[in-house]
């Protein structure tokens, strides 16, 4: 079975850290790629040792702040 999951990125330092919300996981690499494909192996890995039997689809939005917040 094939599942479509969210990789939330970001930047820390020299490196991109990538975050499935639906599972969990995390992960990290020097590009976006390496870090979305490091993500994909852990994620995999986990649901193998615990199934999900249906991740649900996080919300995604976005928000305005007040820049001198």
């Amino acid at each position: 079975m094939v599942r479509t999951l969210t990789a939330v990125i970001h930047k820390e330092g020299d490196l991109f850290v990538a975050d499935c919300p639906e599972v969990g996981t995390v992960s990290q690499g020097v590009t976006v790629d390496e870090a979305v494909g490091n993500l994909k192996e852990a994620t995999e890995l986990y649901l193998e040792e615990f199934p999900v039997e249906r991740a649900q689809r996080p919300l995604i939005t976005t928000f305005e702040v007040a820049a001198d917040a």
